[in-house]
């Protein structure tokens, strides 16, 4: 009674099928032996690995040196723009230190005079000594 009416859900009796129920069935199973590299594969992979991890430190060192480059650059324009603060605040003490000076300077007793500058007379007469400070005759004009 393999098909009753259509219904394929109905079990068929083993004693009708007319051989008996196999318990295990038996499966082969391929093995394959995959082949080794030749040696001059082996090499050239391994050459191909190091060349490109040559490259990638040789980029890396570049990026080393740009980055300190670029590092000290930065160091020295903030040394800069500290050393530009540093002059604005001494040329502004200058400022105010040469106002003080005819201040001082009246203070302590000193005179403005009306003259514009000073002359220096230096005698190269050679094989004389002078009893001056160098030979040098100072005037006034």
């Amino acid at each position: 009674m393999a098909y009753t009416r259509g219904n394929l859900a109905v079990k068929e009796k083993a004693s009708e099928r007319g051989y008996p129920s196999q318990r295990y069935r038996e499966t082969t199973k391929v093995v394959t032996r995959r082949a080794t590299l030749p040696v001059r594969e082996k090499l050239l992979y391994m050459f191909t690995i190091v060349f490109c991890v040559a490259i990638m430190g040789g980029l890396l060192w570049q990026n080393g040196n740009l980055y300190s480059i670029k590092r000290e650059m930065y160091n020295l324009n903030t040394d800069i723009q500290k050393l530009n603060g540093e002059m604005k605040e001494l040329t502004i003490q200058k400022e105010k230190l040469e106002e003080q000076i005819p201040q001082k300077a009246a203070e302590l007793g000193y005179s403005v005079s009306d003259e514009e500058g000073f002359h220096v007379q230096v005698s190269t007469e050679s094989g004389s000594q002078s009893t001056n400070s160098g030979g040098a005759n100072v005037a006034r004009k």
